[in-house]
């Protein structure tokens, strides 16, 4: 994978946020991307500190956020635990839906997928219909478990439409505190994502 300039939806000294196409994965191809053209961008010799602040399954595309230092990283994954990311996403499921709604499941992962079971950890997330046939939904990540809004919407029979390779499910926007500037930061909503 080649990053290109229209890509990065975010930089400064601390972060980069990129928009991930469908089918790549974060950690590897997308990292590697990201880091080769800081490389060039900033013509650095060595080493380039790059870490993902959160991750998007490979078959979901959308705004990836990077940290480029230590500082960065530690202060924005403390907001993460802390739930004070804001992350939308948008997604076209099976079936027809109306107005909005909350989910709240117990999801519990498996070695390649997540199922809804009693003992899973506790998973929740916003929807509201923001178009319909086929049904788009934007949806508010609350927690972030693996596979989460896939589990959730399969559990109420509203699946995703699309593969395993490239979903019809993008993360649009994100709202977080800078790292060392405390301004509130927004990236996206990205449109004409789906």
């Amino acid at each position: 994978m080649k990053l290109l300039d229209k890509d990065v939806l975010y930089l400064d000294n601390h972060l980069i946020a990129v928009n991930k196409p469908a089918g790549v994965v974060t950690q590897g191809a997308l990292q590697d991307a990201v880091r080769q053209w800081l490389k060039a961008k900033y013509n650095k010799p060595g080493n380039v500190f790059l870490e993902p602040i959160h991750r998007l399954d490979k078959p979901v595309s959308g705004i990836v956020l990077f940290a480029r230092t230590s500082k960065a990283l530690s202060r924005l994954n403390a907001q993460m635990r802390a739930k004070k990311i804001g992350r939308w996403y948008e997604a076209l499921v099976e079936g027809e839906m109306e107005g909005q709604g909350t989910l709240e499941h117990n999801i519990l992962k498996r070695e390649y997928h997540s199922i809804v079971h009693p003992d899973g950890k506790p998973s929740k997330l916003h929807y509201r219909v923001i178009a319909t046939h086929p049904t788009r939904l934007r949806i508010e990540l609350v927690t972030g478990r693996y596979h989460q809004i896939r589990t959730q919407l399969s559990a109420i029979g509203h699946p995703v439409i699309g593969s395993d390779q490239a979903l019809k499910l993008t993360h649009v926007e994100m709202h977080f505190e800078h790292p060392t500037t405390q301004e509130q930061i927004t990236i996206g909503p990205l449109n004409n994502c789906l």
